[in-house]
């Protein structure tokens, strides 16, 4: 493959915004890593045709989206640490419950906080989202009214509020 200056400067400039999204969705920097590098090797195998449709963060995105909510299928032998050596980096809330709000939303499961992401996060419709993974507006609600009821149930009404 030839290289493409084009590519290249698309992934400089949003390469940590994917990163970040892949957070979002995977809740640890490990699989969020894994998400927007598969997610870019696959862009790249196709840049050629989706250059022209002026959207490649879209592709991109949609892409993580649909390998995170697959991930299910893959045998995983790995068990990922939540204390890391290193020093993690969190938005902090102003009232100091942004380690409940991480780990509430860790403890869903996969499909709950992939639909709380792309509603809150990409701010999209539910009929977007069901497109996206192939289901139902009410499959989309009821994921999002459960996750939601988690939510409450864990995190304080004061901190909810300010995240969703």
């Amino acid at each position: 493959m030839e290289a493409d200056p084009q590519f290249a400067e698309f992934v400089a400039e949003r390469g940590d915004a994917l990163l970040r999204y892949g957070y979002v969705l995977a809740g640890n920097p490990h699989d969020a890593a894994d998400l927007a590098q598969e997610a870019l090797v696959r862009l790249r195998g196709s840049w050629t045709k989706v250059r022209r449709k002026d959207n490649p963060e879209g592709y991109v995105r949609t892409t993580m989206a649909r390998l995170h909510m697959n991930a299910w299928r893959r045998l995983r032998r790995e068990h990922l640490s939540a204390d890391l050596p290193e020093r993690e980096h969190h938005d902090l809330l102003p009232d100091g419950h942004e380690q409940a709000v991480w780990q509430a939303l860790a403890g869903l499961p996969r499909k709950q906080r992939a639909v709380l992401v792309l509603r809150y996060y990409e701010q999209l419709t539910d009929a977007e989202i069901a497109k996206l993974f192939g289901v139902s507006t009410g499959t989309v609600r009821s994921q999002a009214s459960r996750a939601l009821a988690k939510l409450r149930a864990t995190i304080p009404e004061s901190a909810l509020g300010r995240v969703l």
